[in-house]
Formats: C-alpha cells, structure tokens, sequence
C-alpha cells in the first residue's frame, strides 16, 4: 500500500460569512490539522502547539445498532473498514471546514465499522491524525476512526531513521513514541491507530521491537482505543505482503496470549480466505479481526474482487472485509452530482436501491453484503439533509450567503436507505444542493405522481421510544397546489408495517411546517421513517423539497444555558483593517450541537461569522467594517431540537485607521514604441483615490484603477503612484520602471533548456533539469525534500537583460492548491557569486505566478522557496522557472 498520491430572534438581519465557516487558505494563520515525522512527534505536547486546541473533536463516539435488515443477504457479523484519503493532501487541511463546496463530504457511515483517515507521505509527514471534523462526522454516525503512521517505501522517500525513532525505548523499556500516539488520540478525540510500516529495513530485529511496540500500546492504550496492523512487514524484517493470515505475520496480531494488535489489514492479493479464517481460529482469534483487503483507488465499481473468497454462498463470511481508497467516488468525479451518484453505486449498487442488491451486476454494492446500522436511538432526532457543504448557506429557510463552503461537523446524520422506493417507481429521490433549509441541502422529491400507484420512499432506521408528548413535524416546500404526501412511521415490533399520517398545509412555494402528535403510539419505539408519495389525481410533474424531519418530546423543553466567560485570548492586527482572533468560552451544560459566533454590526445587525462544535473558534481576517472603532462578538449555545440561547459578548478595540501604502505592477516592463501597457494598483485597500504620473507616457496622468499607457520614444522611463484616503497620502516612484525599445521583439524564455542545480531533489525524475524543460506535464517538476529554504539555480549561459519571471507552481502542474509555494525570492547575478534580490513574494496561492522588474542583466538567476507551500511541508515543488528576457549584444 505504498504512497499513492471535510430562526433567530425575530427580525434579526442573517448574513453568513463563510469565509470562518469555511477559511481562506490565504489566510496563514489560520489552524490547520496536524501532521508530523517522528522527531516531532515526540517534540510534540499540546500547550507547544497553537493548533491543537483547535483540532479537539468535542463530539462522543455514539452507539449503533443493527436492529433489523432490509436485505436477506446482508449480514453483521462481518465487519467493514474503509481506507479513505478524505482530505486530499496531508498538509494544509484546515481545522475548521474549507471553502470548497465540492469537498469529499463522505457519508456512507452505515456501511461502515471502522474508518482509518489515509494519509501520509515522505514529504510532509508520516503520522497524522484525523482532521477534526472527519472525527466529529465519524462520531456522530457511530464509526470509531483511527489516525496513520506510514513509514514509506525508501523508493517513495522512507527511512530506516523514521522506523528507528519510532522504536526507540527508555532504559526502563517505554516507548516514548508509542506514549506520544496515545496522547494525541486521547487529547484530539479519536479512536486508535494504523501502522503502516512498508519500509524495507531487512532486519528481524526491527520487527520483534515493532512487536514490542504493538504489546506496548495494547498494554497502555484506553480500552476502547483500537491497533490495526497492515500485513506488510514479516517477522523476519521484510517486507513481504502474505495477502493472508500466516505464519509469517501472526505474531503481530497475537503471539500466544498476548494480544499484539486489535486486527489485521490484509494486502490484496488473494483468491480464498478459508486459510486466514483457519489460522485466526487456531491462534485462539476471531477471523473478524481479519479485514480482507480490496484495492478500488484506480477502478472503483469496476474493480475485479473475488467475493466467493470471503462471503461464500450460504456461510457465514471467512473474514472481515476492508475497502482501500473508496475515495475513489470523490477522486474521480467532476462535480458533487457526480460524486453522489458513484457514492450510490459503490455502496448500494447500480439498482440505487440497498433491497435488490442481488439484480445488480458484478458489482453488488457494499449493501449486498452488510446491514445498515443506526445510531437514531434518542429523542430529539433532527435531520435537515445537510451533506457537510453548501454553494451558499442557509439559516431557517433563508439564504443567508451566496459564499460556497464545507465543514463535515455540520453533517447531519443522512438517509439510511438510498434508496428505498416501493410502489411507483417515476419519483426522483436525492439530495438538492440549490435548496436548503439550514446548511446548504436539502432532500428533494420530484417527477411523476401516478394516483393509482404510490411511491413509499423508506429512509431512515431508527429506534426512537414515543412518550405521551412525542411529536414528528416536518418542514417542505413545494410547487404543487396540496403536498400529496405522508410521513410514515414503522414500530420495532413490527419495522415493515408503516403507519401514515396526511401532510396537510399548503406550501405555495414557501417552507410550511407540520407537525404530528404521536401519543397514540405512546410506549412504541420507532422503527423507521419514511415517506409517501399519493394523491387523488395524476400529475404530470412536481417538486418537493424536504428541509427538516424533526421527532421530539413536546415537553422537554430544558433550559437553554448561554456560553459563559466568552473571552479573547489573542488578537492580532493586519494594515489596520484585518484581525485574527482566537476567541474561548466555557461549554454551555446545554445538550448541545454547535455553538454560533455572531458580529454585530454598527447599525445593530447581527452576522454570522463561525459555527463550530468546539469550545473555542478562530476567527481568521475579520476585517473592519467601514471605519469602526470597535466590534462586538456574541457566542450563541444551538441545542440539539435547534433552539438558541441568549448570547455572551465579548467587544475589542480597532487600531487607529490607516493611511494608504502605495504600490504597483506593470504587465510587462519592457514594449516596442506605441504598444499598450497595462498598470495594476496594488495599494492597501484603505485606497481611496489614486494618482498616476505616466513622464513620456500617453496619458501622462490617470486616475483611473488599471489604466493602460503607450509610449512613442524609445527610452527608459519612471512611474510615480500616489494613493491617498482621508488619513493621509503615500507616494511611490519606481525609477527606470518601463523601457520602449524595438529590443521588445526578441524576448524569449531565456531558461528554456539551460543548466540548472538546486539544493537537493526527491529523486532522479525530479531533478533540478525538470524546472527548465518546457514541461508541465507527466508530472515534470522540480521537487526538493528537508527543511526550507530550497534553492534553484540556472546558469542562462550568456549575459541577458531580464524583464519577466513566470513561476508554474504545484497546482500548474495538476497537484492540490495547497502545495503551491507562499514565499519565495528571485535573485540575479552576472558572476554567480554576487547576488541581487530582484523579487520578493510573502503571500503567493497562485497556481502560475508572474513577476515583472526592470531590465536587469544577469547571466544567473535563483529562486529560493522560503515557505515552500501554503501549509507546513517543507518539499518545494516548482514544474516551470521561466526567464523572460533578450540577450545582450
């Protein structure tokens, strides 16, 4: 498994700013998951880390049940455990949710028994964690989820030094890593870990302390903290996949007595699993700590898999089964649509419907062979279809930003079954993102409505008791005259006898609610919620949107506590008009589902600027409103039926507000007489009016933002900006900035093709060569591992006037925003030994970065790669330098 590679107060104004629910990556600052190597590890502790309060998943592992099942071939006893990469980089997953509406929003989690967070890699780390909303969404669906520890193949960039400090023992015979494991899944909230150790160190005696370490952390982990081992390592030290139980690798699952792991990844290589189930018995272990390894990262639902060999036909499973890289839905996928559909095939089959798994082809669906569960068990049970991401947000019904965003803490628990349609089968059941009524979702209904021929749309399992008070409302919209539709309910004595109860109230396109006493049935537990599609006459075609299914007991209405002790722990100031903000409060005793951070305006309107879980946010590049003096935050506790309590506030100061710093940038600093120049205004953003002096140029003075200039003569000549705001002015000359020549015509990429040497590089593929051989594609880079600053030098081999730089970072050449390059220096020297510091860039996202100066000679240039991507890893990786210039003659 080598390296391969989420209504208010009356009248009070709503405006989402998503950019806290879902942070920009620009903003540095801004707490990121963590990640390490083992010497960091073991540096690790949580007041040494800025981050770690913000990577705590507040959010208990909840029970399942399987209760009942809907597919005669499903089964329990086996279990399931999916290998998924759900953020796509180690490096620079923020803590707090994304921007991106087209996130990996994975929900399956029924299917599910364990989830392991894949990641890792030799160039940003090997143990990491689960980001914490992957952990608050694998709670709340009831998955236990375990963090990774990949030592890599030496060919992907592993090292013996890894594997060596990871097993490196006290006198009294600790492991001080082992320690370091456990107190990070104990203080983040998670469930346990995945060792993957794929490095080849050819030594048995690394594998009997790999042993010892497995014993150790049995020995000294919570109770219900799980070890799964991947079959990789033998107990000689090699790396040897067995595909099976054997003897060569069950000592790492248990040696006599002594329990070494909780279960077993086994590699992919099999036909038959009647001999793991064989040995597993005979070493005194269940054959369901064994998890059969299927590889669906490159094929998905086409992936060839000998089912026979782990669920034979009419007995019980042979071994668990274990899914690497379902992700594969996500990775291979366009757009959230398409997404969900592969999702739906993958786990239920092409039939979408988990009930006639058997008519499907070759490719089953995960459903065929394992009942759903269900953590649906207590009162209230609220679900507004929300699927952790949104293109806009709603509050109640009400569109509240048009900012896209992801954070899978605001998951709701989704459908059981998708889908279960009885009766008529012209209804289109499935999640609509251009409508929600809180979060950025909805369910939606629409199609044909045959009167003759019902469609019963069976959703989700559950088990929730009904007392006298006991209430089930649901909130919809829809384009029809009347709803035509029920809400069915099903008793666990009985889970396939509905009964129905008619939706009455008129919608006329706007969110109605009904709600439904249930005391009838008081003493009942229900078994499953569903709906039904009728009427008393055909239509053609219609809409329904399904924004909230509530079940609650009327008269528990407890107290709703506010936060208390709301505070700022640190502030900081950016040009006078930015603040990131680290804010705290105590947790509400209130049963709680998230808390909601509100800016009040200077007109006294409220904002929404954060949601999160958590007991503290951090509120990234809040910037001032107008000229403010200062802001006030309000923290609100949301309980689980919803409901809000009072707000606790906290108030700070701004600094004095601002002049203006001028500053520009040309397109080009070089043209032929009579060519367009356009100029950029990049003054601080407390601009309020700007003033170009253009000597030689037509216009001579321009007003204008961008404004595009020409020159007749050929020369050198300067360009003065001056920004100015009610504070005051700034003034900017950039002397010798433009010059007019015919020499214009001969600029070329001057780096095409020439020598060049860097500070290191990742492998021979990626070597210094690969930055100046005119390719982005097949993966031609540059890439550099160790600590920054990494450099790049490229001899031009003849003196040039230089004009331009063009820098293709990680994201030109199809790899994740994220691994772009944030500072970097551009030098140019004459002699290779006297530099020049030409370009200097502290805050670049950009995939492709360009970099105009005035004509520089230079025969040598270097590029520097101070923070070498947007996150913590430290690999450079640069698919093109580009020297634009002419030579000098």
């Amino acid at each position: 498994m080598f390296e391969k590679k989420q209504c208010f107060w009356m009248g009070i104004f709503f405006c989402l700013c998503i950019m806290i629910l879902a942070p920009s990556a620009t903003f540095a600052k801004q707490p990121e998951s963590s990640y390490w190597y083992p010497e960091q590890l073991l540096d690790w502790a949580p007041d040494k880390d800025q981050d770690a309060i913000y990577n705590r998943s507040q959010t208990p592992l909840a029970e399942r049940e399987v209760l009942y099942k809907v597919n005669e071939n499903a089964q329990s006893e086996a279990k399931l455990v999916a290998l998924s990469a759900l953020n796509p980089t180690t490096s620079g997953v923020p803590s707090q949710g994304g921007e991106d509406f087209f996130a990996n929003t994975f929900s399956y989690w029924q299917y599910v028994d364990l989830m392991v967070y894949w990641a890792g890699s030799s160039g940003e780390g090997i143990i990491v964690p689960p980001s914490v909303d992957v952990t608050d969404a694998a709670h709340k669906n009831g998955v236990p989820i375990l963090g990774n520890v990949f030592f890599p193949p030496i060919v992907y960039g592993g090292k013996e030094e890894w594997v060596n400090q990871m097993l490196t023992q006290r006198e009294d015979g600790s492991f001080p890593a082992a320690d370091k494991l456990l107190e990070v899944a104990n203080y983040y909230g998670f469930d346990g870990w995945f060792i993957n150790q794929e490095t080849d160190v050819k030594d048995v005696e690394v594998a009997q302390k790999m042993q010892k370490f497995l014993v150790y952390l049995q020995k000294h982990k919570q109770e219900d903290m799980h070890i799964m081992w991947y079959d990789s390592m033998t107990k000689d030290g090699n790396i040897d996949w067995q595909n099976a139980l054997t003897d060569k690798n069950s000592s790492f699952l248990q040696d006599g007595k002594k329990r070494v792991s909780d279960s077993m990844f086994l590699n992919f290589w099999w036909r038959d699993q009647q001999s793991s189930f064989n040995k597993a018995q005979e070493i005194g272990r269940s054959p369901y700590d064994l998890f059969t390894g299927i590889d669906v990262e490159a094929n998905g639902t086409s992936t060839k898999v000998p089912w026979q060999g782990i669920f034979p036909e009419g007995k019980t499973p042979l071994t668990s089964l274990g899914i690497y890289r379902p992700d594969w839905a996500f990775k291979t996928s366009e757009s959230i649509e398409q997404f969900y559909q592969k999702e739906n095939e993958f786990w239920v089959g092409e039939s979408s419907n988990p009930t006639t798994t058997a008519n499907n082809g070759s490719w089953k669906g995960i459903a065929h062979y394992f009942t759903a569960k269900t953590v649906i068990k207590e009162l209230p049970f609220v679900t507004h279809f929300n699927t952790g991401s949104g293109k806009f947000f709603a509050v109640d019904g009400n569109k509240v930003s048009n900012q896209s965003w992801n954070n899978r803490s605001l998951q709701d628990i989704l459908p059981t079954w998708r889908w279960i349609k009885e009766g008529g089968q012209a209804i289109d059941v499935g999640f609509d993102w251009e409508i929600a009524y809180n979060g950025g979702s909805s369910l939606k209904l629409s199609g044909a409505i045959d009167k003759s021929n019902p469609t019963h749309i069976k959703l989700y399992k559950t088990n929730l008791p009904i007392q006298k008070d006991t209430e089930i409302a649901l909130t919809y919209k829809t384009d029809m005259k009347k709803p035509n539709m029920k809400i069915g309910v099903s008793f666990v004595d009985n889970p396939d006898q509905f009964t129905f109860f008619d939706i009455k109230k008129q919608s006329h396109n706007q969110w109605m609610t009904e709600t439904i006493k249930l005391k009838k049935h008081k003493g009942h537990n229900i078994a499953a919620i569903s709906l039904l599609v009728d009427g008393n006459e055909n239509v053609e075609y219609f809409t329904t949107n399904i924004g909230e299914i509530k079940v609650y007991n009327k008269k528990d209405k407890q107290h709703i506590y506010s936060p208390e002790q709301s505070k700022i722990n640190e502030i900081s100031f950016n040009k006078g008009i930015y603040s990131d903000i680290s804010l705290a409060w105590e947790p509400s005793d209130s049963d709680i589902s998230h808390y909601e951070i509100y800016r009040v305006l200077p007109n006294n309107q409220k904002q929404l600027v954060g949601t999160t879980p958590n007991h503290v946010y951090f509120l990234s590049n809040l910037k001032r409103n107008g000229k403010e003096n200062s802001t006030t935050l309000e923290i609100v506790t949301v309980n689980k039926e919803f409901n809000r309590s009072e707000p606790n506030t906290v108030t700070f100061e701004w600094p004095p507000y601002p002049k203006p710093e001028a500053d520009f940038s040309a397109e080009k600093t070089i043209a032929g007489p009579g060519e367009d120049i356009q100029f950029f205004n990049a003054s601080t953003e407390v601009t309020e009016e700007v003033e170009w002096h253009f000597e030689g140029g037509t216009p001579s003075v321009s007003h204008e933002e961008n404004p595009v200039v020409t020159y007749v003569e050929e020369g050198v000549y300067p360009v003065t900006l001056v920004a100015r705001n009610s504070e005051g002015e700034s003034v900017l000359t950039k002397e010798a900035m433009i010059t007019i020549s015919e020499a214009a015509k001969d600029i070329e990429n001057v780096a095409l093709n020439k020598t060049a040497t860097a500070s290191g590089q990742c492998a021979a593929t990626e070597a210094a060569s690969y930055a100046v051989d005119g390719k982005i594609t097949d993966n031609s880079k540059w890439c550099a591992l160790g600590e920054a600053p990494h450099w790049l030098k490229v001899d031009l081999g003849n003196q040039y006037a230089l004009s331009k730089f063009v820098v293709r970072h990680a994201q030109a050449g199809g790899e994740p925003q994220a691994f772009n390059t944030q500072a970097f220096r551009i030098e140019a020297s004459t002699d290779g030994e006297h530099w020049i510091e030409v370009i200097k860039v502290t805050d670049n996202t950009a995939g492709v970065s360009e970099h105009s100066i005035s004509l520089t000679n230079a025969r040598y240039v270097r590029l520097w790669t101070d923070k070498p991507t947007q996150g913590s890893d430290q690999a450079a990786r640069i698919f093109e330098f580009e020297v634009h210039g002419f030579l000098n003659r």
